[in-house]
Parts: C-alpha cells; structure tokens; sequence
C-alpha cells in the first residue's frame, strides 16, 4: 500500500480538486498554445479558445483531458510550475506524505507518484465534492467552447461504469511508466461505498 509508484492520470484528481477549491465553474479559460498542444489524451481544445472552467472539469474527470487539465492549471496560477506547487502543498496538507507532483496531468516523471495508501485518502476527499461524484458517472457528454462555436464530445474513460458491478466511477490511468490504474468508488448491496485502487495492473 505504501510502495512509490506513477500514478498516471489519477494526478488528475488533485487537479480537479484545487480548482474546484480556488474557482469559479463559470470563470472563463482561453487556451494557450502549449494547452492545445499537449500530447496523449485529449478532447482537442483550440489554442485561444475561450471555455468555461466547468466544461474543462468535466473533460479531466470524464474523458482524461491533457489539453483541458493544462489549460486549467495555467488558468488557476499564471503558469502550471505554480500550479504544481500548489498540489505538492496541498499533498501535504491532506497528509498524503510519499506523494509528489510533477505536472499537473499524470504524465510519466520520476518526480511525479504517489502509493495506494495516498491515493484512498486523495480519492475520498475528491469524492465528497459533489461535482466529482456528479462527473466520474457520467459515461458520454458534449461541452462546448464560451461562443458554442466549438464542440467538444466526451467519453468516459473508465469501462466499468454501466458494467455487471454498481460502480460509480473516479479516475482511471495509464501510461508506460505507471501502467493501468485504477481508483473506483463501488457500491455493494448493502449501500456501503468502496474505495478501490489499483496501480500498474497488468
């Protein structure tokens, strides 16, 4: 439970988290270039594009957006090395103790990781605010640009979700270096919430 290991997209929790905690849903983002421009996954924002925070949350927490979780930390800071500063001060506030971070995404970098154990307590804490739980269940949406010129179509990418077992949904994860991870809120037939996670399955 306490092995240091990448965590691949689940970064993207403490992502979603500080903005949550610093701002507005409907605040304003326009996209830089290097946002537009970042690799892996993504929902293909447009650099200059004006999008509103909440449609970018949605596309971190439901689609895994590279694109969407840049553009929001450089929104949040002025740039995403601030913004990662942030999320090791907040790591440290939540008690997450052999947890740092390194890119505001989940992209692989020895200095980016966490263990099982850190990433129960990061979970549970994103999963008490409500627009969490409201985003990690939905299984497909469409978000559009500030002017509804743009439209962007969401697919949500944990596979469980609507599967034989009642799960809720979280964050899913996967890189060369961190492998398939997993955090998943289940619910079994007694109502009890389960907090799963599981790092570099293979």
């Amino acid at each position: 439970a306490h092995e240091k290991r990448q965590i691949a997209s689940i970064t993207k929790l403490m992502t979603a988290t500080i903005i949550l905690e610093e701002n507005n849903l409907n605040e304003i983002v326009t996209v830089s270039t290097k946002a537009a421009n970042m690799q892996g996954s993504k929902i293909w924002l447009y650099p200059g594009e004006k999008i509103a925070v909440q449609n970018l949350l949605y596309s971190i927490l439901i689609h895994s957006g590279n694109d969407a979780a840049w553009a929001l930390a450089e929104h949040n800071a002025g740039s995403a090395e601030l913004f990662i500063e942030k999320m090791n001060q907040k790591a440290q506030k939540l008690g997450l103790t052999n947890t740092h971070f390194e890119n505001p995404i989940g992209f692989d970098d020895p200095g980016n990781y966490s263990t099982a154990y850190d990433i129960s307590i990061l979970g549970r804490y994103a999963y008490r605010k409500s627009f969490v739980r409201h985003a990690v269940a939905i299984k497909e949406m469409s978000v559009t640009s500030a002017n509804g010129d743009i439209t962007h179509d969401l697919q949500n990418t944990n596979e469980l979700l609507d599967s034989y077992l009642n799960v809720k949904g979280l964050k899913t994860g996967h890189t060369e270096g961190a492998g398939l991870c997993l955090a998943a809120i289940s619910e079994n037939e007694f109502g009890n919430e389960i907090l799963t996670i599981i790092l570099n399955s293979p």
